[in-house]
């Protein structure tokens, strides 16, 4: 890939991570909740899922959901699920944090249970293979070996996608300080619940 290419596509791919999403939010919660450090299981599998989703769309799948709109409803509907699923694990976080658990008291999950949680959030949106499928298209030269390319276009994006991911966790830890008391904090885990409800409800909707 010339460096003029691969240049403008770490400008873009930077410009679409920060773009705020339910992702973004559940690195922002873990990180107020339980700290950078501990978070660090979220953040690779945020990172993985976003992997995943580009090797899926390199490797046809973004065309397969094209054609398949039964396949597309059907992960849909199982990633508006898990997001209401996240919904109610947030708003049971508030009830525990206003009961008086601060979060330095709160069980942290464990590695394989924040990993996972973060993964399938980020792997169960079919949309983002299809960005994928339409987005990796205009950075590649037709007349340059295709896997070398997509290689490093992946490895980029993981690159940027930790930092961004890292970005928003060290955002969530500054602004701790203001968010000090146990009902403060409940009530943001009240307003995460509600963003990735309306977020599943979103999806359920969505026509495309």
């Amino acid at each position: 890939m010339p460096l003029d290419t691969w240049l403008l596509y770490t400008t873009a791919i930077f410009v679409v991570i920060l773009i705020p999403g339910p992702l973004s939010l559940l690195m922002v919660s873990n990180s107020l909740n339980y700290g950078i450090l501990r978070s660090a299981p979220a953040f690779l599998g945020g990172v993985s899922a976003s992997v995943l989703l580009l090797s899926a769309s390199a490797l046809g799948l973004g065309a397969l959901l094209l054609a398949s709109e039964r396949l597309f409803t059907v992960l849909k509907f199982a990633g508006a699920l898990y997001l209401f699923y996240l919904a109610w694990r947030s708003w049971r976080e508030a009830g525990q944090v206003g009961a008086g658990a601060l979060p330095g008291e709160q069980q942290v999950p464990g590695f394989r249970a924040m990993f996972w949680r973060a993964f399938a959030l980020g792997a169960s949106n079919p949309k983002d293979i299809l960005f994928f499928a339409a987005f990796l298209p205009q950075f590649i030269a037709a007349d340059r070996a295709l896997l070398p390319q997509l290689l490093l276009m992946i490895l980029t994006w993981a690159a940027a996608d930790l930092v961004c991911k890292l970005g928003y966790g060290l955002t969530a830890r500054g602004a701790a300080r203001f968010i000090t008391s146990g009902r403060s904090r409940a009530w943001f885990n009240r307003v995460t619940a509600g963003i990735f409800a309306s977020a599943g409800t979103a999806a359920v909707l969505s026509r495309a």
